[in-house]
């Protein structure tokens, strides 16, 4: 694609990358096919291949609007359309670039900076999270249908972690509204990993991944919590953590992007190389072990949901149905696996029409099989389907670690 920057585009700190990406694109229009929002909407300009021409006009020098903020936001930067793209166009990197220059063209109106500052706020607080959650349940039956639909089902409660007493030791990332939505999750994990002989090294300093804050208008701040956090373990890396986990996908996308992030920066380069390369998925994890100490079985047929930050982002489509299957779980089939749940962080709150709109055929389609129970592997997706009060659904480590607790232990 033939592309001229403008002269204010070309003092952009990423303005050869975004003239880069513009160029990679051969305009073929088979992102559209299985963009979720051109999907529903039909619109050029709700598809990757508008958006990127939406972004190119204005880093050519044509003026952002409210129009073009609008079409930007309803991206869910799902990353379906980099998985389908022919010519491996960075579409995320360049809509990144392409949302600071609107959003800083472009004022949003009150309450959307509100929400927006809102919810960049919650993200750095967890237990103030965690309490609200808390709060919200117990005044469940005043509250909006909307509002109730975002709190967790059942009173869940963390159980009781094992004591770190292995030679092998992996960094755990807690997140910020896990704690609270799903608390078991962690908790979980760390008695998973310990059965296959890995101990969890806990690092309470490290917080929210940065992502929150990096894709609502945040980027300066997203980038401080990646710095913060490589600060937080760094320690526990130089002392041989091996891993540093994440159990929720999105954050996990986000982390392995710190060394692109942070490329920049003379004091953290070298380190956010480090940790990117460390970063892991769960299912990556768990997935390298030998199984024998975790072959289990459960009466229950599973349906998975593969979040886009785990399939598109990370490229670990089908990694958590292959391991449950050599686990000994049942699993349904589930049709159109690619396409997004509508959650896609913070996006259910701030397009609430369009992700009720995408949760309600991603729930036809992981119920087609009438499975049990519905497993995914990031906390966002979880909620936003579980909110629907369809068929359960949880994280695919709890699912593992009951059916371990009913199996007699092989350590």
């Amino acid at each position: 694609m033939q592309t001229t920057l403008s002269d204010a585009a070309k003092r952009l700190a990423r303005a050869e990358e975004a003239e880069r990406i513009l160029r990679s694109c051969v305009h073929c229009g088979f992102c559209n096919a299985t963009c979720p929002t051109y999907q529903l909407l039909g619109d050029e300009l709700d598809g990757p291949r508008g958006r990127i021409y939406l972004i190119k006009q204005v880093l050519e020098g044509q003026p952002a609007s409210a129009k073009t903020q609008l079409h930007l936001d309803r991206c869910l930067s799902c990353r379906n359309c980099e998985t389908t793209c022919p010519s491996g166009v960075d579409y995320h990197n360049l809509l990144d670039i392409g949302r600071a220059v609107v959003d800083q063209a472009v004022a949003r109106p009150p309450l959307q900076r509100a929400l927006r500052s809102g919810l960049r706020n919650l993200a750095s607080h967890p237990t103030a999270f965690k309490r609200l959650v808390q709060l919200g349940r117990s005044v469940d039956s005043l509250l909006p249908a909307a509002l109730k639909a975002k709190l967790p089902r059942s009173a869940a409660t963390a159980q009781a972690r094992p004591q770190a007493h292995h030679e092998r030791r992996v960094l755990l990332l807690e997140g910020c509204v896990q704690p609270g939505l799903s608390p078991n999750t962690n908790a979980a994990t760390a008695r998973v990993l310990d059965r296959l002989g890995i101990s969890v090294t806990a690092t309470p300093q490290a917080g929210c991944c940065g992502a929150v804050d990096y894709h609502l208008d945040a980027q300066a701040r997203g980038l401080e919590r990646a710095r913060h956090n490589i600060d937080a373990w760094w320690p526990a890396i130089e002392a041989g953590a091996e891993a540093i986990v994440q159990t929720a996908s999105g954050c996990g996308a986000f982390v392995k992007d710190y060394a692109k992030l942070l490329h920049g920066d003379a004091q953290y380069a070298s380190k956010a190389r480090r940790v990117s390369k460390l970063a892991r998925d769960l299912v990556e994890v768990v997935a390298a072990e030998p199984l024998d100490k975790l072959a289990c079985h459960s009466g229950q047929l599973l349906a998975v949901h593969c979040p886009c930050s785990l399939q598109h982002a990370q490229k670990l489509g089908g990694s958590v149905e292959a391991l449950l299957k050599r686990l000994g779980f049942n699993l349904s089939n589930v049709p159109d696996g690619h396409l997004c749940c509508g959650s896609a962080g913070t996006y259910s709150l701030t397009q609430p029409q369009l992700a009720r709109q995408l949760r309600d055929n991603k729930l036809d389609a992981l119920e087609s099989g009438r499975p049990d129970v519905i497993v995914s592997a990031n906390i966002g997706c979880q909620t936003h389907l579980d909110g629907a009060g369809r068929t359960p659904v949880r994280h695919w480590i709890e699912l593992v670690d009951e059916a371990l607790a009913k199996s007699p232990s092989l350590a």
